[in-house]
């Protein structure tokens, strides 16, 4: 996975339009056909089975990129580092924790793309807060959801209520839109179809047919609430199956089913069973806790 050159890549010569046309030529993967291919990579560094999934995630990752838009930086750039956040998905996903690698790119896409912004864009000099940055990438939700979609200046009452919920000053709110409001490309903007015609919307060549895929690029963008869910429900678990599922799920490098049957002095094959009751034990309370708290997270 070091060598990305046979990846498709936008460049200012061959233009948005025309990466956009190529990697919709990329098939959406089926569970058995991404689990087997992830399988090759973890256990026989086959690149080729790499390249696939990278390939066919790559709408993921531009999908994602386009929700950034409009901080003056250049897309092709954004659509880059978002790629180079797949990239590092696909090297470090484990097949045999569950999910989906959507799901789990999805964080390390946006990662990578937060990390270039804050570091690259030069008209907002943010501090290191997380308010300031929460302000940052949540101002036009945040926006979105009181239906502030008026030019220019807020009103001061929705001014007050964005700081409110985003736990900032209204100070901060005020300069934040002054400095990104205007310059938005929108996703509804005509370019090139293949026939060379102009009656496709960007958003069409983004489009993912995968409905699960597609809900997970719009699930919460904020870490911290799974992380916070996870500590918290773990709670449910006994030591023994904190432990085991900790050292199978929950950390870079599974120990083996063997190694923890030689700790525990039972069979691989309980260790594997306490393993999968503790993973649902887990779930639900997260769950649960979810509802409690309000939160739409998938969990």
């Amino acid at each position: 996975m070091s060598n990305y050159a046979n990846l498709p890549a936008p460049t200012p010569e061959g233009g948005l339009n025309r990466y956009l046309q190529e990697i919709r030529k990329f098939p959406m993967l089926e569970p058995e056909q991404e689990y087997m291919l992830a399988k090759a990579w973890v256990e026989r560094q086959d690149r080729r089975s790499a390249h696939k999934l990278v390939t066919s995630h790559l709408r993921l990752a531009a999908k994602i990129a386009m929700g950034y838009r409009g901080y003056g930086l250049p897309q092709a750039e954004v659509i880059s580092e978002a790629n180079v956040g797949l990239m590092q998905a696909v090297k470090k996903f484990d097949p045999e924790r569950g999910f989906r690698l959507a799901t789990y790119a999805m964080w390390w896409i946006r990662a990578s793309i937060q990390e270039y912004v804050l570091r690259s864009w030069s008209m907002v000099k943010l501090g290191t807060t997380s308010a300031q940055k929460k302000l940052f990438f949540n101002l036009r939700k945040a926006k979105a959801r009181i239906g502030a979609l008026e030019e220019g200046d807020l009103h001061p009452d929705k001014v007050a209520r964005i700081a409110n919920d985003l736990g900032v000053t209204e100070t901060e709110v005020i300069s934040m839109n002054r400095r990104l409001s205007g310059g938005d490309a929108s996703l509804n903007a005509m370019v090139g179809g293949a026939d060379g015609d102009s009656s496709t919307e960007w958003q069409d060549w983004l489009e993912d047919e995968d409905a699960d895929q597609a809900a997970a690029f719009e699930a919460k963008d904020e870490l911290e609430v799974r992380r916070e869910l996870l500590a918290e429900a773990l709670g449910v678990l006994n030591e023994r199956e904190q432990d085991i599922l900790t050292q199978r799920r929950l950390q870079d490098k599974a120990v083996t089913l063997e190694e923890l049957s030689g700790v525990y002095h039972v069979s691989r094959e309980r260790i594997r069973q306490i393993e999968v009751r503790a993973f649902d034990k887990l779930q639900k309370r997260m769950k649960d806790l979810a509802r409690e708290k309000g939160m739409m997270a998938r969990v």
